[in-house]
């Protein structure tokens, strides 16, 4: 890819909707199976997993999963768990004694408040211990199918380097966001953006001479624009 064209300045807010709603087109072809990447049978197991997913990656907390909602598969049991065990298996996704307290306060105050049951409404989900908006909205959209924004770091960077926001607080982002989209579209847009993210859109380095959407950047060229050089950064799945 030679030359992108330039997002006319200054944008027209039509313009602006139309520009990011035909990335988002752009990048649900490019990414025809994206998806939630944590693994999750239920709308508890998805609680869980989300937490537990700070700072670690998807995949290995996939790979604890099965041993650790084998031992304890719904929120009373976890909340009686012994602390010695669940801090074993939680132990190779790192900070396993704060990771061990999120659990059982959070199973504790399930048990006790929602009958052990995850309550559908973020305004009940960001009163658990350890919940917020973000985890609230990837339970929100992938276990009940309500829309919500979820803003992690792929989500509020692209929308920054897309000039649909200048905002860098999340919930000002998820409202920004949010108002350019219809709204049955914002939990699959979350997961094109957060493919896009984690494959070519990089943090330090995005792979902007490979990237399906390159023609309405104003970002363009923040990475390399070679298309040899950029396809060398392309990831061809999430991080490990």
């Amino acid at each position: 890819m030679s030359a992108a064209p330039r997002v006319a300045t200054p944008e027209t807010r039509t313009g602006l909707v139309r520009r990011a709603r035909r990335i988002d087109r752009a990048l649900a072809g490019h990414y025809p199976g994206a998806r939630i990447e944590l693994d999750f049978d239920d709308p508890f197991q998805l609680l869980v997993v989300t937490v537990l997913s700070a700072q670690t990656t998807d995949r290995r907390v996939n790979a604890v999963r099965p041993t650790l909602f084998a031992a304890y598969p719904d929120a009373a049991a976890m909340a009686a768990a012994p602390r010695e065990r669940l801090e074993q298996i939680v132990g190779p996704l790192g900070f396993f004694r704060a990771k061990t307290d999120a659990l059982l306060k959070l199973s504790a105050a399930l048990v006790e408040r929602y009958d052990g049951k995850v309550p559908p409404r973020l305004d009940d989900l960001v009163t658990l211990p350890g919940v917020g908006r973000k985890t609230a909205n990837v339970v929100l959209g992938n276990a009940f199918d309500i829309p919500g924004i979820t803003v992690d770091t792929h989500v509020g960077r692209l929308a920054r380097r897309f000039g649909w926001t200048d905002e860098t607080d999340p919930v000002k982002v998820e409202h920004a966001v949010g108002a350019l989209f219809e709204r049955r579209d914002w939990v699959m847009l979350c997961h094109h953006l957060i493919w896009h993210g984690r494959r070519i859109c990089h943090a330090k380095k995005p792979a902007c001479g490979a990237c399906p959407v390159a023609g309405w950047c104003p970002s363009y060229g923040e990475g390399p624009v070679d298309p040899v050089a950029a396809a060398k950064l392309v990831k061809t799945e999430g991080p490990a």
